[in-house]
């Protein structure tokens, strides 16, 4: 309690520390709002709770790292991760989750657990269970006599995650595709009287999903390390962001991945880096209890 106590007493003395942690917060919490979005659109287009979400993360950052080693350059990785994840995308789609769209939530959310506990074993298998990353040589940035530094790395990683992120949405709204997933996401029946093939639907949003995972994932190996087991920690917080800003609110998403980041570095720097991913699991529980408790008031004003 005393070391608490401490922590605190130092946020309040140099005020400082918050702008490092918020600027540390904001860098991660972009990643986090990119693995989201994705999440969002499976879960929005196809009511599919996607339990390995947080693994394509982890297998994209795979990706790039073993590419990395054999010469590819890094910012390449990031291509070829989104590429080499769309293709398991389809065949898992293929293999798994058109077997569950019309199922009900615990069967999806069995057989995507099923499919996170798979893939994280596999990893592992190839890739050995220490914790992997890529090292780049770029420079650092120090502001206020060097107290603060920011690794341009990291804002390379948040600078790709915003491009990639601004390039879906363009997609979603320019192209065919992206109106038609809007519309299957709004009414499937409907999207099927109007001739819209919602099976080619549904396994390009998974595809699209598991994508921008791969290249979160490729982001991330870049600025952080992965690990295979690390996957489970992605997929809370993917389900934290879009519990808490509402499916299809994209702008909700990534104020949610941005405050989850920053609240998290408070959490660690407050209670101690143990306990920075457990602050992801408590504001899961009190989103969950927010959204129950919203959903009785609706139910009694229906009434």
């Amino acid at each position: 309690m005393e070391q608490i106590l401490g922590n605190l007493s130092l946020l309040a003395e140099f005020p400082v520390i918050n702008l490092k942690i918020i600027v540390d917060g904001l860098m991660i919490g972009s990643l986090f709002a990119l693995a989201a979005y994705g999440l969002a659109l499976v879960w929005g287009v196809m009511n599919v709770k996607n339990l390995a979400q947080g693994d394509f993360v982890i297998a994209g950052g795979y990706v790039s790292w073993w590419l990395a080693g054999l010469g590819l350059p890094p910012l390449l990785g990031v291509a070829a991760a989104f590429a080499v994840m769309w293709a398991v995308g389809w065949v898992v789609y293929k293999l798994v989750i058109t077997r569950v769209i019309e199922r009900d939530m615990f069967t999806s959310l069995l057989a995507t657990f099923g499919l996170a506990i798979m893939m994280a074993q596999i990893l592992n298998l190839l890739f050995g269970s220490d914790t992997q990353s890529i090292q780049l040589q770029y420079d650092t940035l120090y502001f206020f006599d060097g107290f603060i530094d920011v690794p341009i790395a990291k804002l390379l990683g948040v600078l790709l995650a915003a491009l990639l992120a601004a390039g879906v949405i363009l997609f979603m709204k320019a192209s065919r595709m992206g109106q038609a997933i809007r519309a299957t996401a709004q009414d499937a029946r409907a999207a099927r009287v109007l001739g819209i093939d919602t099976e080619k639907v549904y396994a390009f949003t998974f595809s699209l999903n598991a994508a921008i995972c791969g290249a979160a994932g490729a982001i991330i190996v870049m600025v952080w390390v992965i690990q295979p087991f690390y996957g489970i920690s992605y997929s809370i917080r993917s389900f934290v962001i879009v519990t808490a800003a509402g499916l299809g609110n994209l702008p909700g998403v990534i104020a949610a991945g941005l405050g989850i980041g920053a609240l998290e570095q408070y959490g660690a720097h407050i209670f101690g880096i143990g306990y920075q991913q457990a602050v992801a699991v408590l504001l899961l529980l009190l989103v969950l209890v927010v959204r129950l408790v919203q959903q009785r008031r609706m139910r009694r004003s229906l009434q």
